[in-house]
C-alpha cells in the first residue's frame, strides 16, 4: 500500500494499493482520507537530515511511528520505487523541476523543513 501525503500537512491525499484506488486500509479497516501524520515536522526533519547523511539529492526515507520514542527512521532507499508517484498522482519530474528552480541553496536541514512547510 502506498499513501501520498500533503508535504505541509502529512494529510492524506490520495492511497492506492496494487495500483488502484483505496480509502480503508485492508487491514485495521481505518479510514485512509482521514489520515494525518503525527509529529509530521519531525518525518520532515528525518528526511532533511538524511540528504546531509548521503549527499542524495532524491531518496526516499522509510519511517516508522513508534508509539513511545515518536519518528525513527527504518532505512533510506536511494532509489524510491514508482509506487510514490502512483500514490501522490503525478509524476516526480515536474515537481524535481520546480525544486530546481525555486528551492534555495545551502540551508540546514532545519531551514530546508521550515521552507517546504511555509513554501506557497
Amino acid at each position: 500500500m502506498g499513501v501520498g501525503l500533503d508535504v505541509k500537512t502529512g494529510q492524506t491525499l490520495r492511497a492506492v494499493m496494487h495500483n488502484k484506488p483505496v480509502e480503508i486500509h485492508p487491514d485495521t479497516k481505518a479510514d485512509l482520507k482521514k489520515l494525518v501524520v503525527p509529529y509530521w515536522r519531525e518525518h520532515l526533519l528525518i528526511g532533511a537530515k538524511a540528504y546531509e547523511m548521503t549527499s542524495l539529492g532524491y531518496l526516499g526515507a522509510d519511517i516508522v511511528l513508534d508509539k513511545t520514542r515518536g519518528p525513527l527512521l527504518l532505512e533510506l532507499n536511494a532509489r524510491p520505487g514508482l509506487a510514490i508517484q502512483i500514490a501522490n498522482g503525478k509524476g516526480l519530474i515536474e515537481s524535481l523541476k520546480n525544486i530546481d528552480k525555486n528551492y534555495p541553496k545551502g540551508l540546514t536541514p532545519e531551514q530546508r523543513v521550515d521552507f517546504i512547510l511555509n513554501y506557497t
